[in-house]
């Protein structure tokens, strides 16, 4: 008789985050994720440690590969609000490409988890939270370098927050990238934080 084949824990993960991102956390449970997997119960927990463990896991190793990592590439000497402007295009055209309409794993999981689930709730507030701090840090670079007044940074920092979780819902309806990024543009533009050169 062969050896069992090995198993990949790597691939089991993005094939957990796969199925929470179209399904929802709510909707893999242990049980189901196990079937999925191919393992038992008893080695979903031993591998993973619990549900939310491996839901935290997912969300990390998604926010990896996310559109939002081009916001952390940007730098102090950059020309910050040409960066943010294409920041928003590539994530039109990413979410435009989504032929199911998936939307955003971590968006999804705010309507889904935030004040409704005790762990992982204030994990997910904390990730936007945080987001919102970084659109904060941009754009006071972008006043630095003179690119913007110093007038309400916060409030457009919340705007641009607001903006991005917009994108990922209306997206999962209008999947057009020329109508995704008109309206975005329209908004950008509207905050005078649109620009299309360096």
């Amino acid at each position: 008789m062969g050896r069992p084949k090995a198993f990949d824990r790597d691939l089991a993960v993005r094939t957990v985050m796969e199925e929470m991102w179209t399904k929802g956390y709510e909707a893999c449970s242990v049980k189901a994720i196990s079937e999925t997997l191919g393992i038992t119960r008893s080695s979903f927990y031993n591998t993973f440690g619990s549900r939310e463990d491996l839901f935290i896991e997912v969300v990390d190793v998604y926010l990896q590969e996310s559109p939002d990592m081009r916001l952390s590439e940007i730098t102090a000497e950059s020309h910050v609000l040409y960066e943010i402007s294409r920041f928003f295009q590539v994530v039109c055209k990413t979410r435009a490409a989504d032929t199911d309409g998936r939307g955003c794993l971590a968006v999804n999981s705010i309507s889904e988890l935030v004040g409704k689930d005790n762990t992982i709730g204030p994990l997910i507030e904390d990730a936007i939270q945080d987001r919102i701090e970084r659109f904060e840090r941009l754009l006071q670079w972008a006043v630095d370098n003179g690119e913007i007044s110093s007038e309400d940074i916060h409030a457009k920092a919340l705007a641009l927050q607001n903006l991005l979780l917009g994108i990922n819902v209306i997206a999962k309806v209008v999947r057009d990238e020329q109508s995704l990024w008109a309206s975005t543009k329209q908004t950008l533009v509207g905050l005078d934080l649109y620009r299309s050169e360096a």
